[in-house]
């Protein structure tokens, strides 16, 4: 699938509308209508928008125009005051409904200064690349994007697309292999992938085997993956290295990869256990970060640790009351099997905090407490720094990805005391279990390392979120490139 995207700097005019599907004329809300340009269409526009009457607060008009191509013409009001996520919201629905093999976009943002153009521009080409971006689909007839998306920009500046387009393969990345069902991505199947990735990308992998972590005494993730008959799980070591690069600000990305989440020995019923091959939906969005930014070649260098296995009930799966110990020495007492995300965390946080990162961040779909606080239009954000956390917030609102601090206070630990072992992996008595669940992590992360804990509660959201059309959103990218690229967090 392919989105050409050229520019022109004069504004929209007759002939360029007689030849285009679509049309999109960006101008600033609250403009009368006698303040619209005239493109050679304004006496055709006025008595439509006069006819139809939209209310005065409205985003967007649309028409059709008696042109040569029967071009679809969407007016936009926009000012400064939009935030990312209703613009990115407004871009999705002026992409919907690309079916045309070959299809025509042109915008127009002459009117818009020039930051607000480039806005609207980008945005724009974030949704459009968002529906170009192919999902598995095993329908014998499977629905098809277009071939190709040839977007003409009218504006005085040029747009600089190259980071919006290297954040939608990330995004696209993340999301494909969400999607994929269990049995399309196993662990074996999934190093596989990360395998032919690596190669293409340029990137150096080092894969830890159940036997290796077995003599680096694992045991927090070992005892998730000890109820698998399938030898593939085990912890993926990605890195990203530019030329000339400082070791001291590297970056460190670690995903939660369970497969596929029965719940263990606490099994789940049929409604909680479906859609759980999306368990593995933190990885991918690590792994979807890491393409994003190797592919802008970020001056700094890049890690990616992804915990890999499944969560299966079986003969050898560890049990409630187990006590078991993670790589760092910590003793854990399980309380409950279905906590399995925190468990194999615990150990590739601890393998990627003794490389001494300037910045780790986790992502992991691992609480349902978080979606009942944020609902799934939001992901819960949890750090050691306060001024980290300030970053997040604000990368979360400059990204439309957007996220919110919970606390992560000292006091919250005495839920998690143990009287046989150093900390308990969680509670049954329920609370505040996305909290909890970060100061458990919180353990394994040595406190002069900044950390981020991201709980992905807005994964999936029905219908889509922003100017992605999907349910499962993979969400976290264009949230870390700005946090990194925007925010300086790594300072």
């Amino acid at each position: 699938m392919t989105l050409k995207i050229k520019h022109n700097a004069n504004p929209l005019n007759k002939k360029v509308c007689d030849r285009a599907h679509r049309i999109l004329l960006a101008l600033p809300k609250k403009t009368p209508a006698r303040a619209w340009p005239d493109f050679g269409y304004y006496s055709f526009l006025l008595q439509r928008h006069k006819e139809a009457a939209p209310a005065s607060d409205a985003q967007r008009f649309q028409t059709w125009l008696p042109s040569a191509a029967t071009s679809e013409l969407t007016v936009l009001f926009v000012d400064d005051s939009v935030s990312q996520f209703s613009l990115l919201s407004l871009m999705g629905k002026c992409a919907k409904g690309l079916t045309r093999k070959h299809e025509e976009v042109v915008l127009d943002t002459h009117a818009l200064h020039p930051a607000l153009a480039q806005r609207v521009a980008l945005a724009l080409i974030a949704a459009l690349a968002a529906r170009l971006e192919s999902l598995p689909d095993f329908r014998r007839q499977p629905k098809t994007p277009p071939q190709t998306v040839a977007l003409a920009c009218h504006s005085v500046q040029a747009p600089d697309y190259k980071r919006t387009l290297a954040e939608a393969a990330g995004n696209g990345l993340a999301r494909y292999l969400t999607t994929l069902p269990g049995n399309q991505l196993s662990p074996k199947l999934y190093v596989k992938r990360i395998r032919e990735l690596a190669r293409t990308e340029g990137w150096q992998l080092e894969f830890l085997d159940r036997a290796t972590l077995t003599k680096k005494k694992a045991g927090a993730f070992l005892a998730v993956a000890q109820g698998n008959d399938n030898d593939g799980s085990g912890i993926a070591h990605l890195r990203y290295t530019p030329a000339r690069a400082r070791q001291a600000g590297t970056v460190a990305l670690v995903g939660k990869g369970i497969c596929f989440d029965t719940g263990g020995m606490n099994l789940k019923s049929a409604k909680y256990m479906h859609g759980m091959h999306e368990d593995m939906a933190g990885s991918a969005v690590a792994l979807g970060t890491l393409l994003a930014l190797s592919r802008l070649r970020v001056k700094f260098p890049v890690h990616c640790w992804l915990a890999i296995t499944e969560n299966h009930i079986g003969a050898g799966a560890y049990k409630q009351n187990d006590v078991v110990t993670a790589l760092n020495g910590t003793t854990i007492e399980i309380v409950h099997t279905d906590a399995e995300g925190r468990m194999v965390l615990a150990d590739t946080l601890t393998l990627a905090a003794k490389t001494k990162p300037a910045l780790l961040i986790d992502y992991a779909t691992l609480t349902g407490s978080c979606v009942a606080a944020l609902g799934t239009t939001y992901s819960g954000v949890f750090g050691n720094r306060i001024p980290l956390l300030e970053k997040a917030m604000r990368a979360g609102q400059a990204s439309g990805e957007r996220v919110w601090a919970f606390p992560h206070d000292l006091d919250f630990d005495e839920d998690l005391e143990s009287t046989i072992a150093d900390i308990k992996q969680c509670t049954l008595e329920g609370g505040p279990d996305h909290i909890l669940a970060a100061r458990f992590l919180d353990r394994f992360v040595p406190a002069e390392i900044p950390w981020l804990h991201v709980d992905l509660s807005a994964g999936n959201h029905k219908g889509g979120l922003a100017h992605i059309t999907s349910d499962i959103t993979g969400f976290g990218v264009y949230f870390t490139c700005n946090l990194l690229l925007d925010q300086d967090a790594r300072d």
